[in-house]
């Protein structure tokens, strides 16, 4: 994109990110819409074969799905303008810059899909990749750019007590002070809350000086969740570091959810739901998200990706991974997590 479009595309997104009702509220909201057909997509065509980034859980084509039409569907926010996706624009914005990912795998699932589109839109960049055990950096050197991905299953700390073994401490988060210093953050949580027996990586879970074997779950994650909330108010400088919390990626193994009953799983699912509402409603984890962010006073911008995610069932690996194991709860890439980046970029232009 030249440096007018640049340009246009800034003022229009002012415009339209500018524009509020009596109330106060904007009437834009790109989180609201409903996914239509458009043979023009994808807008930014990368080729999942030829992104060296895709791990085998998520790479589709590669592991035989056979259909496409999965591709083709575009977000349409109501009464909006989603900006199409420059990854040039981006690195840009943020050159010298670092952006972190921090969270499970669908964190993962994220930070690849941003990574082919940036790939593909910036295909001559010479590309450095770092690794350790929680940290993984592709640097786009060409503008020294950093995308980071920080593995984090809770956001709060689970530590080895010799005594009585791995303790989930839900009011403690010391890897904050790496996060702090990056430019970008986008956080993640969900998916391990519940887990139990031989996945669960925990054995007690502590609140202050308190330690039991197990609790409900969703006071557990809305408890870590605060924990998270009150380092955002008391450490991160946001003057700095622009900060987003990734709603809540949905799973489709019941198809009561989304009026088909005794539908098991995605296996056979090639089109979204119909419409702008998921039938049965957002998940309870989506509402103590929301419930917690609002409570922080600084900033935060919440990637509202549920229902819009919800709509799209048709949209996971299913058995078309490296595993060949049923898989309803990641997605396929190229796909939805690209919309999710789209909706990220137009947030961070903004």
């Amino acid at each position: 994109m030249g440096k007018m479009g640049i340009v246009m595309e800034i003022v229009l997104m002012i415009g339209l990110f500018a524009m509020t009702l009596g109330n106060g509220e904007t009437e834009c909201d790109l989180y609201t819409g409903k996914w239509e057909l458009d043979s023009s997509y994808p807008l930014l065509l990368y080729n999942s074969s030829e992104c060296p980034f895709i791990r085998k859980e998520f790479d589709c084509i590669k592991y035989g799905r056979p259909d496409r039409l999965y591709l083709h569907f575009r977000w349409h926010p109501f009464h909006c303008h989603l900006p199409r996706f420059d990854g040039e624009d981006l690195m840009e914005r943020f050159r010298e810059k670092k952006i972190m990912f921090i969270g499970d795998s669908i964190s993962l699932n994220q930070w690849e899909s941003l990574l082919c589109m940036l790939h593909a839109a910036l295909p001559n960049s010479t590309i450095i990749q770092q690794s350790n055990d929680t940290i993984r950096t592709i640097i786009f050197q060409d503008y020294g750019t950093s995308v980071m991905l920080f593995l984090s299953h809770y956001l709060v700390d689970i530590e080895e007590e010799e005594d009585i073994g791995r303790v989930l401490k839900l009011d403690s988060i010391k890897n904050g002070d790496i996060w702090k210093e990056m430019d970008v953050l986008i956080f993640n949580t969900w998916l391990w809350w519940y887990r139990k027996g031989s996945t669960q990586p925990w054995d007690y879970i502590q609140i202050g000086n308190e330690r039991v074997k197990d609790m409900d779950r969703m006071e557990a994650f809305r408890h870590g969740l605060r924990t998270w909330a009150n380092w955002v108010d008391s450490e991160v400088d946001t003057n700095k570091t622009r900060v987003f919390f990734q709603g809540i990626s949905p799973s489709h193994y019941n198809g009561s959810e989304w009026n088909e009953p005794g539908v098991r799983n995605c296996s056979k699912e090639t089109m979204p739901v119909n419409g702008s509402t998921y039938p049965s409603g957002l998940p309870a984890a989506s509402m103590t998200v929301q419930q917690v962010l609002s409570e922080i006073s600084k900033p935060i911008h919440l990637l509202n990706i549920t229902t819009l995610s919800q709509l799209r069932k048709d949209a996971h690996p299913s058995s078309y991974n490296g595993f060949k194991g049923m898989d309803c709860t990641h997605w396929c890439i190229a796909g939805l997590p690209d919309t999710w980046n789209q909706l990220l970029y137009a947030a961070l232009i903004s």
